[in-house]
């Protein structure tokens, strides 16, 4: 059996035996449109719940949320079609935000690729410095009692265009709406408070729930604090792509009405059924640019995670040309605690509160219930040990000791597209 894996920008061809007990788990395919553009247009002149993007902006400044490179969002596409739709509003009134959160600043060449060389030389740039309060205004506090620091430039904008692309999330159900706002325009004690661990460890804090998500409907709260409190106004545009990363849809106008939309297709095309837990999960990241680094690679560890039996294995294909990364707190969360009980308790600890401890409490929840190893062209097998898992330099010889440990009628489950795919046992409740 032939397989490809998304890896990267080219991908891993697996070839397993035929006598191995293996279904392969996809999302339903949807082709892209057949012109892109001209839908995103469509969908910007008849959004859902608002008047047309061009009525709404008239000659004020306006603020375009982009995602950083750690999406595969078509920046270029969407920030294309918003300008035509500003026909009255001057250059030095358009500002392009960079939605990092907590990530690392983009550099020119990567701002280049994101947005073409005509933008960056065209408007303004803010890249979201969370870890400077300096560039940020207070909001208020939610109804759990997060108090909202958000940069100050994107508060002061009369228009807020939201821009970004739909799929499931391992914490907060679904990407897209207004995650543009908070993680990403927010500074770091706000991202922390809503990141903290009683939020992670909450059941509905995974793939696919909205409501009842307690870091859902703070990021919800969140956007809708920032209009309210500023006076301004927020547009939402968000797609849906394909494993060739292609347009399939287009949602804009309302945070609620259009983001809802999308998380309905969304669900129709990549929650699968399965039957019951398999011994064995090969996942990956989605491959380029979703799987740049392991911190990343933890959302096909917990895709995966959702259909292995207790005590079985998660292997995951992730280039990590980015390392684990050495910026953030990541690596240095799991090489201080050293095993996945030891991280957990740290982070019960009073006052414990630190960058990217959710995704290490992620990867500490998942290695309770089964062994994690990882495949990188980019990692030594010293750096994925330090990270408290186990190297696979090799997918098939990793496979083969792995179905002699859980006999020859071992269940393995395949998921090339990684957390593109969100599998679920049946007999559970979403």
């Amino acid at each position: 059996m032939k397989i490809h894996l998304a890896y990267g920008k080219t991908g891993l061809e697996l070839d397993l035996p035929d006598t191995w007990n293996v279904q392969v788990v996809e999302p339903r395919y949807v082709p892209g449109l057949p012109d892109p553009l001209s839908a995103v247009r469509e969908a910007l002149r008849a959004p859902l719940g608002l008047p047309p993007l061009a009525g709404l902006a008239g000659k004020e400044p306006v603020g375009i949320i982009f995602n950083d490179i750690t999406r595969p969002t078509p920046n270029r596409l969407l920030l294309e079609a918003v300008l035509a739709e500003l026909p009255d509003v001057a250059d030095q009134d358009i500002t392009l935000f960079i939605a990092l959160g907590s990530h690392r600043p983009n550099d020119l060449d990567e701002l280049r690729g994101m947005l073409g060389d005509e933008a960056v030389e065209r408007f303004r740039i803010v890249q979201n410095d969370a870890f400077d309060g300096s560039t940020q205004v207070s909001v208020g506090s939610t109804l759990r009692g997060n108090e909202v620091w958000i940069n100050r430039d994107v508060f002061d904008c009369p228009l807020r265009i939201l821009t970004g692309f739909i799929e499931p999330h391992f914490f907060a159900g679904f990407s897209g709406a207004g995650k543009a706002i908070m993680p990403g325009m927010a500074g770091q004690s706000t991202i922390l408070g809503n990141h903290r661990a009683e939020n992670i460890a909450h059941p509905k804090a995974a793939w696919g729930h909205t409501w009842g998500n307690p870091i859902w409907e703070e990021i919800r709260e969140t956007a809708y604090m920032v209009e309210e409190r500023s006076g301004g106004r927020n547009f939402l545009l968000n797609v849906t792509l394909n494993r060739e990363k292609a347009v399939t849809a287009v949602f804009a106008g309302d945070l609620d009405a259009a983001h809802a939309q999308g998380v309905d297709f969304v669900r129709q095309t990549a929650m699968v059924p399965v039957e019951r837990p398999f011994d064995i999960v090969v996942t990956t990241n989605s491959g380029y640019p979703l799987d740049l680094n392991l911190y990343q690679a933890v959302k096909g560890m917990s895709a995966a995670a959702q259909v292995v039996r207790e005590g079985g294995a998660i292997l995951v294909a992730a280039e990590c040309w980015d390392g684990i990364p050495e910026h953030g707190l990541y690596g240095q969360l799991l090489r201080e605690a050293g095993t996945p009980q030891r991280l957990l308790e740290m982070l019960k600890e009073p006052g414990f509160l630190k960058q990217d401890q959710w995704q290490a409490q992620i990867q500490a929840q998942i290695q309770l219930q089964a062994e994690v190893y990882v495949h990188s062209g980019h990692l030594t097998a010293d750096q994925i040990g330090a990270a408290m898992l186990l190297p696979a330099p090799s997918i098939p010889e990793a496979l083969e000791t792995l179905v002699r440990k859980y006999g020859p009628e071992a269940r393995i489950c395949i998921l090339p597209e990684g957390p593109q795919t969100v599998p679920y046992v049946r007999t559970a409740i979403r």
